[in-house]
């Protein structure tokens, strides 16, 4: 009746119970066909607090390490007490293709046939960027449910493009992405980000700074504290006996790991040190070319790791490392899920940044260094060197310390509930 029907919608909205939420990421996965990431976590902590949650994703993109195949529009499977929706979306070739331009328009035009899909209405609709057209179907959810509407940034379009892809603020397609950018901060009913400065380039664009909540990206603390073991060709490929600074994931060009390999070149000499780097990507050719150009024996390359093996392999580290370009952009702050990784591990850390709202720094972890400065690393190293290892161990505690009472996904999606709600 349509009574039972009005007195269950009032309730539903009225308590922070029984909530249908939904969340609409193009570049979201599971564990399984990529990353899992930031809102599969969060999502799995939501149901199990009694939320009907949906994960709306492209069911292709690059970032997909094994893409389901599902010839339908739309596929939905249980994941984790929630709803996985994929949509199915034409492939493309890598980050840069422009079919990839394309497909950001399609997935906004396919979300808004989700009510065929999803059989409940939304009581609360959260939009992930970078892809802003993502906003535009959600913002139209939002309308026909009557919905709560968040707008979530986790990197700051086309502010980006612009300031590291060197595209002009006159470009017509900048121009559109400004004009979505600057509607989500004044139609939105919060807006999110994982990036704790956004709110100062957000507030220049004229969002109400009270809209804004920062969230930080985390970690399943259950899922880390059981780290799988690694096969014997991963640990025949370290080397043995020698203090290890390590690097582990992604070698892309935004990590600037040729300074990284700069400091191993400047301790060439010193047969008591290794530099490692674990992971695979676009720039992982060129850094194994720059270490044989340089004639290089103490930097290691080793193959990537499955994500429960992630903690196991931090375990050979003596110090993490991760390094940053010198960008205008970080000064909004970083959110690399590499960090509360490098933390729970124990591992001190040497960061090489030039940016806000350093963490490392705030936990007492390790040491930050400027960004682009070889160098500095190495002062860095040699600091961590001869302090010994039960000093670096305390360095590493304060991180793990950090990560498990700021990084646990649970007490991330209580704060996501309060904000929502």
């Amino acid at each position: 009746m349509v009574w039972v029907r009005l007195v269950e919608l009032f309730l539903r909205r009225l308590f922070l119970v029984g909530k249908n939420i939904w969340i609409i990421n193009q570049y979201a996965s599971t564990p399984e066909t990529g990353m899992g990431g930031r809102h599969y976590y969060l999502a799995k902590e939501l149901a199990k607090q009694g939320h009907k949650v949906y994960l709306i994703a492209a069911g292709y993109t690059h970032l997909l390490r094994s893409p389901l195949k599902f010839s339908e529009a739309f596929k939905v499977e249980s994941v984790d007490s929630f709803q996985f929706v994929w949509i199915n979306m034409p492939k493309y070739n890598g980050a840069h293709d422009k079919k990839r331009i394309l497909n950001w328009f399609l997935f906004a035009w396919k979300v808004l046939r989700l009510p065929k899909i999803i059989s409940e209405n939304s009581d609360i609709i959260l939009a992930s960027s970078p892809s802003l057209l993502t906003f535009l179907g959600a913002k139209n959810l939002a309308n026909k449910f009557k919905a709560k509407l968040a707008f979530e940034v986790r990197d700051i379009w086309p502010l980006t493009l612009i300031e590291i892809g060197g595209y002009s603020t006159k470009h017509p397609f900048i121009r559109f992405l400004q004009w979505i950018e600057d509607k989500a901060y004044k139609d939105a009913d919060v807006v999110i980000s994982n990036l704790p400065n956004a709110d100062e380039h957000m507030a220049e664009r004229g969002m109400n700074k009270n809209k804004f909540h920062w969230i930080a990206n985390g970690l399943d603390i259950e899922e880390v504290s059981n780290s799988q073991p690694l096969p014997e060709s991963i640990l025949d490929s370290f080397p043995k006996d020698k203090l290890i600074i390590g690097y582990l994931g992604t070698l892309g060009e935004v990590n600037a790991l040729e300074y990284f390999i700069e400091s191993a070149k400047i301790k060439k000499d010193d047969d008591s040190i290794a530099w490692v780097l674990v992971g695979d990507g676009k720039e992982k050719k060129n850094l194994k070319n720059k270490v044989k150009n340089l004639e290089l024996s103490n930097v290691f390359f080793v193959d990537p790791v499955s994500k429960n093996q992630v903690q196991s392999i931090l375990k050979l580290f003596d110090i993490c490392y991760i390094g940053w370009r010198d960008k205008p952009g970080y000064r909004f702050g970083i959110a690399a899920q590499k960090i509360p990784e490098y933390m729970y591990s124990g591992r001190p850390i040497i960061h090489s940044f030039s940016g806000y709202s350093d963490v490392v720094q705030k936990s007492n972890s390790g040491i930050t260094v400027p960004a682009e400065d070889p160098l500095e690393v190495v002062r860095a190293l040699e600091v961590l060197k001869d302090m010994g290892k039960e000093k670096r161990e305390e360095l590493g505690e304060n991180g793990h310390e950090y990560a498990v009472n700021n990084y646990d996904y649970k007490s991330l999606a209580n704060r996501l509930l309060k904000v929502l709600t």
